[in-house]
Parts: structure tokens; sequence; C-alpha cells
């Protein structure tokens, strides 16, 4: 099993769009799949129009093996299960200090999911805590999504920062460029800078106005728009990703 985070320390950036999106698109191509929305706003579940059973907190969360099992609820895809976000996940943080060894919680509770996923992708919520280090520590991959901008590269720099200071590996780290508008100089020479970079994917997602529109359409996109461009670039994406898991086995 890979377990793959998407994650950034700001929000905006397109983080949930491309774990809705790439999620779907594992699916498809190297099922079965889940998805984790560890983010207490759930906005990756409310894109698969599920919502987490009243009995489902965050200590059932963190207790893991059949307290987990017993929430994982079918999308309306095949071979895509959602292990839904609840607002009590604002409290993880404190939850986890309160742990022996908080980093390996998570870590042990995504190793339990291995006999029943090939892939799991986390959609992490947008700050640097503890719950963040225990989703870097449980994940094989980082994926970062950035916006071509002086300030996201500045966050980019900050997570590497973070690595380094508490020895965590930062081989992880894969970000790639989204919400890209090729018509501002800005975006293409912040791209230029970056595209030989150790760690960056060279496939960008472009800003689309119908990535904004899958809270209307409450599905992937790939799903219901294949043919646009932001769909064809995500499919790009999860090709460079699979390729890179294939390559790091």
């Amino acid at each position: 099993m890979k377990t793959i985070a998407l994650y950034s320390i700001k929000g905006g950036v397109g983080k949930t769009a491309a774990a809705v999106n790439l999620s779907y698109l594992s699916s498809l191509l190297s099922p079965p799949t889940l998805i984790c929305d560890l983010d207490p706003q759930g906005a990756s579940s409310y894109y698969f129009r599920i919502t987490a059973s009243k009995k489902y907190n965050s200590d059932k969360f963190l207790k893991g093996n059949k307290k987990i099992y017993q929430h994982i609820k079918a999308t309306d895809f095949e071979n895509l299960d959602l292990l839904p976000s609840d607002f009590s996940y604002r409290n993880l943080d404190i939850e986890l200090s309160e742990e022996k060894k908080p980093q390996k919680r998570l870590k042990k509770n995504m190793a339990e999911l291995s006999e029943d996923y090939r892939f799991v992708f986390i959609d992490c919520p947008p700050n640097l805590t503890l719950l963040s280090e225990s989703v870097f520590a449980a994940s094989d991959v980082v994926m970062v999504p950035l916006i071509p901008t002086t300030l996201s590269i500045r966050t980019y720099i900050q997570l590497k920062d973070f690595f380094e200071a508490n020895k965590l590996d930062s081989s992880k780290i894969r970000p790639f460029f989204t919400m890209v508008e090729k018509k501002k100089k800005l975006h293409c020479d912040i791209i230029d800078e970056y595209r030989n970079a150790p760690g960056f994917l060279s496939q960008t997602i472009p800003y689309n106005s119908e990535v904004e529109k899958m809270g209307i359409y409450r599905a992937p996109l790939n799903a219901v728009l294949p043919n646009s461009l932001a769909s064809k670039a995500y499919r790009n994406l999860w090709d460079e990703l699979r390729e890179h898991l294939e390559r790091s086995k």
C-alpha cells in the first residue's frame, strides 16, 4: 500500500481538488483506493456527497482498526471508498499530544488498511501542527500544491526547513504547480525557475473555472468532464506520480 498526502501550509491552493481527482484516477487504474478526509472542514467528504456517522469522531479515528473500518463509506464510484471528516477533527492535535508516541499512531492506523487498499490519499488540513507531523511520518509521498507566486514558494521553503529541523525525510515532498495562469509572467517565470528543482513534479494544473465548479458537480472533475483541460492535467499528474511510486519500490 502507498499513502499519499495532499498537503499545504496555506489554504485555497487546490489541495482538495487534487486529492479528489487523483484518488478517483487511482481507483480506475490501480484499485482499490481510499481517500481519508482529515480536514475538519470536510471538503472532500462534501464533494463525494458523504457525511460521517453521528457515532464517529476524532477519538474513534485515533483508536484505529475496527473503529475506522466501521465508518469507511463507499462513494458513488467503484473501487473508491472514503473515510469522511468530522468536525471533531479540529481536536486531533490535542488528542495526539496525549498519546505516548503520537507520530506513530497515525502511521499504525494507516498500516492497518494495507490489506484492503492499494492506495490511500489523505486530504490534510492547511496548517503545520502535530497532526501534520504525524501525516508526514505516515505517508510515502507528501504532494504539495503550489500557486506559482512568491508567497506560495515561501511556504514550500518553510515546509522544507521544518522537515530538516525535525529530521524528517524531505525526499517525500513532491511539489507541483497548480492554478497556473500562463498569461501571467510571474507564473511563467517561477515555473521556469523551479522546472528542474529536486522533487518538483513537471505536470502543472491550470487555473480553470471547471475546477471551481466541482462544488456544484459534487464529483471528481475527471468523472463529469473527462475531456476538460484540467481533467487531462490531473491525469498526467497521476501518471507522473504513479511512475515515481513505481521507481521508488
